[in-house]
């Protein structure tokens, strides 16, 4: 599959138009749809009307950047005026916003093609794809399995090659896990990093948006369209942005954290072999591995858990007294939700603090943190339990594991696939605060040592 590089520079040497790669795009998810299910509502005639101008524009002289021209998706958290923004849910069906997310206006201004908006978990809350009110979302590699989630349809339509990128938001892993079970690359970017204007909110605190796209260097590109302040989200960071797709790829005195506890454990044995052959490549192409002990991700985990019961009972209160509108799974939590006390909901906050304190220490004897994303296999559809390392785990827990506690520390954090025989295993690349052009790169350079 061609990657955003690639296209790009296919466009601007007129091998091909935007229009062709557009209805190649179309072609696919129309194709695609009974078997995958990915999408909610497809963008056809916007997606060819923006194809044409951005032909348009190119054959002028007018260059938006290298996503011009090129078909994408939004995950249908994202507001799109005048085209319906379900959210995943019932109560939002024929929600018709007045106004535009800020992603989609960046996307817009970058001259990227939107072809539709991609199925997802409702209201984003959960692990499995496996929606009520739209049907199931079905992974690519095995449409009897979940693709992950919430991000599920934006991770099922970049894997299957539809689309060149796809966006999703993350507040515990919901573009990372889709990125790992379905094959392809998700990156969560800092918090605050990408604006969240525009995307109805599922935890005030813990939510991120970013790209699934073919490689890590596309990653880069996409961010490098939507990284910088936006005055009208408070949540957004005056962090200077940077290049994030002009790393080395270099993988040569990388220094490499291996953990020493945490991420080994409980692992399916299939991604435990496949973790362990990525770090022997990674020394092999010259990075140098460094045995990490990481500050208490359990522990962390729970507070994520307390953090997202909480503020995701409180963004959602208005819609509570529609209960038989809600799927049976999100009510639950909804409803869990409200029990959380002040005080469990203060001192997570508390400890939220002092564990990003303990976390920025190990920056100065590291580069990046490498992890499996998840640590087993995308389940079947429908199961809600499965066996890992001979004990029976929840699968929405098992499933956000290794990626939940990423989202509390605010860190960026990438997953690229490695090579498997059977269905997709993903790495996860953790940096420091504002790292995300270092994880990007080493990401690139993964890429390599395992092609």
């Amino acid at each position: 599959m061609m990657t955003i590089e690639q296209a790009a520079a296919k466009l601007r040497a007129r091998e091909v138009s935007s229009m062709e790669l557009t209805r190649a795009a179309l072609a696919e998810i129309d194709a695609q749809q009974p078997k995958f299910n990915a999408y909610v509502t497809v963008t056809a005639d916007l997606a060819l009307e923006q194809a044409a101008q951005a032909d348009a524009e190119l054959a002028s002289g007018l260059d938006r950047g290298p996503l011009h021209g090129i078909p994408y998706a939004l995950k249908d958290v994202f507001q799109t005026k005048g085209i319906r923004t379900t959210v995943g849910s019932k109560i939002f069906t024929d929600h018709i916003p007045d106004s535009d997310s800020a992603v989609y206006e960046l996307l817009r201004n970058a001259g990227a093609v939107l072809a539709g908006k991609a199925g997802m978990q409702e209201f984003a809350y959960g692990v499995t794809c496996d929606n009520p009110h739209f049907g199931p979302i079905r992974n690519p590699h095995d449409p009897s399995r979940i693709p992950g989630g919430s991000s599920g349809g934006s991770g099922v339509t970049v894997a299957a090659g539809a689309v060149f990128f796809a966006m999703g938001s993350d507040t515990g892993g919901s573009i990372r896990i889709p990125a790992a079970y379905c094959g392809c690359v998700g990156l969560k970017p800092t918090s605050g990093r990408v604006s969240r204007r525009g995307v109805l909110p599922l935890d005030f605190s813990l939510d991120h948006m970013g790209p699934l796209t073919r490689s890590a260097k596309d990653a880069g590109l996409v961010l490098n369209a939507l990284a910088g302040a936006d005055p009208l989200d408070d949540t957004s960071s005056s962090q200077p942005v940077e290049d994030y797709a002009a790393g080395s790829g270099s993988l040569a005195g990388v220094r490499v954290g291996v953990p020493l506890n945490f991420y080994t454990e409980r692992l399916d044995p299939v991604v435990e072999s496949a973790y362990r052959s990525a770090l022997v490549a990674a020394e092999s192409a010259g990075a140098i591995l460094v045995p990490v002990t990481v500050p208490d991700p359990l522990e962390i985990n729970t507070i994520s858990r307390v953090i997202l019961l909480a503020e995701a009972s409180a963004a959602l209160a208005p819609y509570v007294h529609r209960r038989d509108e809600f799927g049976v799974d999100v009510m639950a939590l909804l409803d869990q939700g409200r029990f959380i006390s002040a005080t469990d909901y203060i001192n997570a906050q508390r400890l939220r603090r002092m564990y990003q304190r303990e976390w920025s220490k190990i920056w100065t004897g590291i580069d990046c943190l490498f992890t499996p994303t998840a640590p087993i296999l995308a389940p079947p559809i429908g199961v809600l339990q499965i066996e890992v390392a001979g004990a029976m785990e929840d699968v929405r827990l098992a499933s956000t594991r290794f990626v939940r506690a990423i989202n509390v520390l605010g860190l960026p954090a990438v997953s690229i696939p490695l090579p498997t025989q059977g269905l997709p295993i993903g790495l996860q690349i953790v940096g420091k605060p504002f790292g995300e052009g270092s994880i990007l790169s080493i990401g690139s350079g993964m890429e390599k040592c395992l092609a």
